[in-house]
């Protein structure tokens, strides 16, 4: 599919926020051999306490 498996986030760490900042920041896709990802940015973090973390995309329930 074209659709993205993956979204892409920046976590900024701010002293004091254990959690951190999350901003998403592309898209992946799984490869069609299974063995890596195609990454698309639409902003590139310019902080030194960024972490770039990939995650699963989750299907939202669809209340009845």
């Amino acid at each position: 599919t074209n659709r993205p498996t993956q979204r892409v986030y920046a976590v900024i760490k701010k002293e004091g926020n254990e959690k951190g900042t999350w901003l998403e920041i592309g898209a992946a896709w799984r490869h069609r051999d299974g063995k890596g990802f195609g990454v698309k940015l639409n902003l590139v973090p310019f902080s030194s306490t960024a972490e770039i973390v990939i995650r699963a995309i989750e299907s939202k329930a669809v209340a009845s």
